[in-house]
């Protein structure tokens, strides 16, 4: 078949990511720090189910935790979602995002993410037996709000802006004030507390081909200043990223409407690694049941994930619930809830 401007066009951007994931083989290297690592927590069981792709792919209020412009392209009037993650060592992460549609201006949505690290037990050094005393239990808090701006310019392209506030409390430690040691006996200490928050900005694009499944999305996430808690500052976790999507078999043998099938890929460019690369795949029947399987790469545990989802309309209004897997190497699996309702 002859090769038209679209097609070429798709295949010069696949070229272009490519060139992003050529040093992805060899070992995690560390290039950079960054704090507040929970912004980076991937957010969706549809995107999980498929190696973590939710750049391009994603077309509901859960766009806003990976690319904003993907919010522009719900269907429905409201789009709310709702998603639990069963982390690793019993970490749990909550998470909403609501978008709703403002005329022919564009889509707005707000969001909200919290973690739940559990009860620790802290301790200080002390000058006894043991080397320590303990000062009680304390529970580390996490949140961030989000309010997301996205509009599409056509049929085919978006962009999309999220403003967000990230607050995190690691709890008190006890600071020597003066004094060497512990068993000093001018040793003077007091309780500080160690919370910060931090605004930051997302911003993403979208295109869509319109043509054999082909969608092109970039997102650029977590852009805000340096901050600290003691000497050394730190920023949030910047990243860069491309997702390209397709439809292979509609080159040769189209599946049919009640068939579909995408594949696809994802590169992420984080400040403080090496380049991560997500590859994914989903099919769906009827519109009404999807099943997922991708591969996380060049992360330290991450690798297989696997997922479902299904959809069903009651009078008007679209429900949908999705489960993911996803094996974390020694940290066993995660599991991954979400609910989506669009009325």
């Amino acid at each position: 078949m002859p090769i038209n401007r679209q097609m070429r066009l798709s295949f010069l951007i696949l070229a272009f990511c490519a060139l992003f994931t050529a040093p992805l083989q060899g070992d995690i290297v560390k290039k950079g720090q960054v704090g507040f690592r929970f912004l980076e927590n991937p957010i969706s069981a549809e995107a999980i189910g498929r190696g973590g792709m939710g750049v391009s792919l994603l077309q509901n209020a859960n766009a806003v935790f990976w690319n904003p412009a993907g919010v522009s392209w719900i269907e429905s009037r409201f789009d709310l979602r709702l998603n639990h993650t069963n982390g690793i060592a019993d970490i749990q992460t909550n998470s909403a995002a609501l978008a709703a549609k403002v005329g022919k201006l564009g889509v707005i949505a707000a969001d909200l993410l919290m973690m739940d690290y559990g009860e620790f037990y802290g301790t200080r050094r002390a000058n006894n037996e043991v080397g320590f005393e303990e000062t009680g239990t304390f529970t580390p808090q996490a949140y961030a709000l989000g309010l997301t701006f996205s509009q599409k310019v056509s049929d085919r392209f978006s962009y999309g802006i999220r403003v967000k506030y990230a607050h995190q409390d690691l709890g008190s430690a006890w600071i020597a004030t003066s004094g060497s040691d512990v068993d000093d006996p001018e040793l003077r200490m007091e309780e500080k507390n160690y919370a910060l928050g931090e605004p930051a900005i997302d911003v993403g694009t979208v295109y869509d081909f319109l043509a054999h499944g082909l969608r092109f999305g970039a997102a650029i996430q977590n852009i805000s200043r340096e901050i600290r808690y003691e000497d050394e500052k730190f920023p949030l976790p910047f990243a860069v990223s491309f997702s390209l999507t397709v439809d292979p078999f509609s080159f040769f043998h189209p599946l049919g409407q009640e068939h579909r099938l995408l594949l696809g890929f994802e590169t992420r460019h984080p400040r403080d690694f090496k380049e991560k690369i997500q590859f994914g795949c989903q099919y769906t029947y009827l519109e009404l049941l999807t099943v997922r399987m991708g591969y996380m790469g060049n992360f330290d545990e991450r690798g297989l994930t696997a997922g479902v989802g299904v959809r069903k309309t009651f009078q008007g209004q679209l429900v949908g619930f999705d489960y993911a897997y996803q094996d974390y190497g020694l940290f066993n699996g995660v599991h991954v809830f979400s609910f989506g309702l669009a009325f």
